[in-house]
């Protein structure tokens, strides 16, 4: 079973996010999808200033504000601390209720034992 935090949103393609205030939020990957995808050797983050779609593999729209550098050197904080370290960018989003339209903590967890 996932750890899968109470306090987040998720979209079905794995994506969490935490609301930060002012409108931005924080994302990242579930522990779920870093198991998926093994041992991280590279992570591609979007520019600080590229805007973003849901559907673009992102879960909200808006734009990048600020990304995680320490991945450029250890990539392995996705795997390590998906939550935590492992954070991948933070999005200031166009309409901040977007997220209310994501899975909770349990919603989510039931989409992954669908799969």
């Amino acid at each position: 079973m996932s750890n899968i935090p109470t306090d987040l949103r998720y979209a079905s393609t794995h994506e969490w996010v935490r609301p930060e205030g002012d409108g931005v939020f924080t994302v990242g990957i579930s522990e779920h999808a870093q198991g998926l995808l093994g041992d991280m050797v590279f992570v591609e983050l979007p520019d600080v200033g590229d805007t973003v779609s849901t559907g673009d593999d992102i879960a909200i729209s808006g734009e990048v504000v600020g990304v995680n550098e320490d991945l450029e050197d250890s990539p392995e904080l996705v795997n390590s601390d998906p939550y935590g370290d492992g954070w991948l960018f933070k999005i200031k989003a166009d309409d901040a209720e977007e997220v209310e339209g994501l899975l909770d903590a349990e919603g989510y967890e039931n989409s992954i034992d669908e799969e």
